[in-house]
């Protein structure tokens, strides 16, 4: 038996290496398109796939509620405050290309999903399906990698995005250099106009998938991140002209257990459940540990500054918790903070989910809401005929109302700075804590460096710190064609 099999091994080699020349390698890491996507369940497969990036996760979900998610940014604001790591870090404007949490953390894990998308787009486009399926598939994809480019690109300015031909040759090396800004909107402004096409209208979206809103909420920001002002009041125009969304009459409400669900506020929510498909876990973040009946291990505070910013009445402010009574029976409060409110109330913001028993909770994530919309246009209104309008006051005052407080009058705020600056205030006292984009609104203002100092005393406040660092290993991989933003050298 030894010999048979020895014999076999011999004829094997022999032939084996007289044929060497006319092996040919077969890489099986392509899908074959005849093969992969072939159905209805393949194609939502690979779409469902590009949705994960932006889920609620610690790992790997861009818009977790916690150092690894959007919301962090935040803490570059008047509205959070740490004490130590990343939060800190953020608070004061002191961070640098070796910072990983908060700072490097979103483009070195989020970038190649952009690329991932691209892919799944021509997968799509080369299977044999029905058009109109592959259409809508292709809408849902292009809205994800548009929604994701421009969450980088509002971090840390233009990106790189990989052409298609670069990413079908995996086996050779090519360093890319970012696109120029006007490139980045370019792209993301395609991506999402064309997706919006064919998405659905929000009455027929499923809770949780992407909506034409949706992809024209992500243009709005696009545009306010630009100040062109036209384009964002024509978007606007065009989510309000749907006749599907309105206020929701009780703000606290949106972010109770079933809040998202039941609102027509809801622009795009995130589902989120105890199992941890998608991770809610905001409780954890911002509670104390004796928090009753059920805690966190809070690692931020709100600041006191940004509390005594709200009216008296403001509804919006309930959810900054600011006095309670702890496990260990002290009453804690602005006047006996202890260390859990030596900075600034607690800023949950969310139902506390006393039945959780793991770090997660079951409130939804709620990313956009139409109240952007309504202060979106108002922000526009103003700026493009460069002075307030009473059509703008009429929109601040109809998200006013809804928090309970009365209507300003255009005469008090009668030049574009004074209606700016109540725009600022009436955005951070509606979207504390949600999707951090009240960052970018600072900047676009030219209110961020000065709001760190004022508030958080920060002294590392140089100008090109309105943008975050690309890590060093980035910028060392891109062999010098990728630049790193300017003052980090």
């Amino acid at each position: 038996m030894k010999k048979i099999a020895f014999t076999i091994l011999v004829i094997f080699v022999i032939c084996g290496t007289g044929c060497t020349k006319r092996l040919v390698s077969k890489d099986y890491s392509e899908i074959n398109p005849s093969i992969f996507p072939n159905s209805r369940e393949d194609i939502q497969a690979l779409v469902n796939a590009c949705y994960y990036p932006l889920r609620g996760s610690w790992w790997d979900g861009i818009n977790g509620q916690t150092e690894r998610g959007l919301i962090w940014m935040d803490n570059t604001t008047e509205i959070l405050v740490g004490k130590y790591g990343s939060q800190q870090k953020l608070s004061l404007l002191n961070y640098t290309p070796t910072d990983v949490e908060g700072v490097t953390y979103f483009y070195d894990n989020f970038y190649n999903k952009i690329s991932r998308m691209t892919l799944t787009i021509d997968q799509i486009q080369n299977s044999s399906l029905d058009e109109e399926v592959k259409k809508a598939a292709i809408a849902e994809v292009r809205c994800a990698r548009g929604l994701l480019c421009y969450n980088l690109f509002d971090l840390y300015g233009p990106i790189v995005v990989a052409p298609l031909e670069v990413l079908k040759n995996p086996l050779v090396e090519e360093p890319l250099a970012r696109l120029s800004n006007e490139e980045m909107v370019a792209f993301i402004e395609a991506d999402l106009t064309e997706a919006a096409k064919d998405l659905p209208a929000p009455a027929a979206a499923e809770y949780g998938r992407f909506s034409k809103a949706l992809a024209k909420m992500v243009l709005i920001r696009l545009y306010l991140h630009e100040k062109q002002w036209a384009k964002v009041r024509q978007v606007c125009d065009e989510i309000i002209a749907y006749n599907y969304f309105s206020l929701s009459n009780d703000y606290v409400g949106l972010w109770s257990l079933d809040g998202a669900k039941k609102s027509k506020e809801v622009i795009w929510a995130i589902p989120c459940n105890y199992e941890g498909t998608s991770e809610s876990s905001w409780q954890m973040y911002a509670l104390p540990q004796n928090y009753a009946p059920l805690g966190g291990y809070q690692t931020v505070q709100s600041t006191w500054w940004f509390y005594d910013s709200f009216e008296p009445a403001d509804a919006r402010k309930t959810m900054l918790i600011t006095q309670y009574t702890g496990t260990d029976g002290i009453v804690y409060s602005r006047t006996n903070p202890g260390n859990v409110m030596d900075l600034g109330p607690i800023p949950l913001k969310v139902n506390p989910d006393d039945k959780r028993t793991t770090a997660l909770s079951t409130v939804d994530i709620i990313v956009y809401r139409y109240a952007d919309v309504l202060l979106s246009k108002a922000e526009a209104i103003a700026n493009e005929g460069g002075n307030p309008a009473a059509e703008a006051m009429e929109l601040v005052n109809i998200v006013r109302r809804r928090a309970q407080l009365n209507d300003k009058q255009l005469a008090d705020y009668n030049t574009l700075n004074a209606f700016n600056d109540l725009l600022l205030t009436e955005r951070s006292h509606e979207f504390w804590c949600e999707n951090g984009q009240y960052r970018a609104d600072l900047i676009r203002h030219g209110k961020f460096l000065e709001r760190a100092r004022i508030v958080k005393h920060a002294t590392t406040t140089e100008e090109f710190k309105v943008v975050l660092p690309f890590s060093l290993k980035t910028v060392s991989e891109g062999k010098g064609k990728f630049i790193q933003n300017q003052g980090y050298n």
